[in-house]
């Protein structure tokens, strides 16, 4: 029988192309091998190592607390469970601060974490430090609308776009990060018919979130739609399992079994050979361990 061919990773002129062709591409946002193994044997086309995982595997309030050494860790476990996808990774909150920091801290990641790509937050006013980026040879993403990184300016996680000029300042912001080389941006928590103006006001690749069907490609934190992460749900996330309720029950049922005595069991136990085992008690019960 025919092995079946590896999944053919996406590149970053194919990312331009599917913006060009109108096709539709599938992003989850994972931070761990187990989970990335699953979206690549699923068929999506790109995994993005967000530091949103600052709250879904570590539980923080929000993403400010992650690090560029925790955020390269997780990119390198998620390459190696999805070697063959399309990966890029957030630097997280502080390490793209200034147009040095951001060279280095971008340069780092590239190098250490095996990323195709890294992403930062911001628009016009990130105009000098994503074109720093960009000109140092690093292929940079950007991200408009909630930016999480400015939850606290917000007062928590709140929609953006809501009026006539705010849909014009996001517009405007994703006009200055093409302009300054990036490669693609975020569209995130928008009213869906902003989301399609920012889509169609640039020719570099989009993914959105919580902006409806606008963009090249549909994001999802993976966290969210397989039900793993339930602390609370976005208006935008849709889960298509409930992995909690899954590994609550089993945790729940093993639990069970143990305190009943009957796991584990002879299945789950390992067993001497019948005449080591004979020689072994007669050893205990001489008291002659030899």
């Amino acid at each position: 029988m025919t092995e079946p061919e590896p999944k053919k990773k996406l590149t970053i002129p194919d990312l331009a192309q599917k913006k060009r062709a109108g096709e539709r591409l599938v992003m989850v946002a994972v931070g761990e091998t187990l989970t990335a193994a699953w979206a690549e044997r699923a068929g999506v086309d790109i995994v993005g190592v967000g530091d949103s995982l600052g709250m879904t595997l570590y539980g923080h309030a929000n993403t400010l607390p992650m690090t560029v050494d925790q955020m390269i860790a997780h990119t390198q476990a998620v390459i190696r469970g999805a070697p063959n996808t399309f990966c890029f990774v957030s630097m997280p909150y502080g390490s793209y601060a200034t147009k040095d920091a951001a060279v280095e801290n971008a340069v780092r990641m590239m190098k250490e974490s095996g990323a195709e790509a890294v992403k930062l937050q911001g628009g016009r006013e990130m105009f000098d430090i994503i074109k720093a980026v960009a000109d140092a040879g690093v292929p940079v993403m950007s991200h408009v609308g909630l930016l999480p990184h400015y939850v606290h300016r917000y007062g928590g996680f709140k929609m953006q776009g809501k009026t006539v000029e705010d849909a014009l300042a996001i517009i405007d912001n994703a006009h200055a990060i093409e302009e300054a080389g990036a490669i693609g941006l975020e569209i995130e928590a928008m009213p869906y018919e902003v989301g399609k103006a920012v889509n169609e006001a640039v020719d570099i690749f989009t993914f959105s979130i919580g902006a409806g069907s606008a963009g090249t490609c549909q994001l999802l934190n993976g966290y969210d739609l397989i039900g793993g992460f339930d602390t609370f749900k976005p208006k935008f996330a849709k889960r298509y399992g409930n992995v909690a309720e899954v590994a609550t029950n089993a945790f729940a049922a093993y639990a069970e079994d143990v305190r009943a005595g009957t796991f584990p069991d002879a299945d789950h136990s390992y067993k001497m050979p019948a005449e080591e085992a004979a020689k072994l008690a007669a050893a205990l019960k001489s008291g002659d361990p030899s």
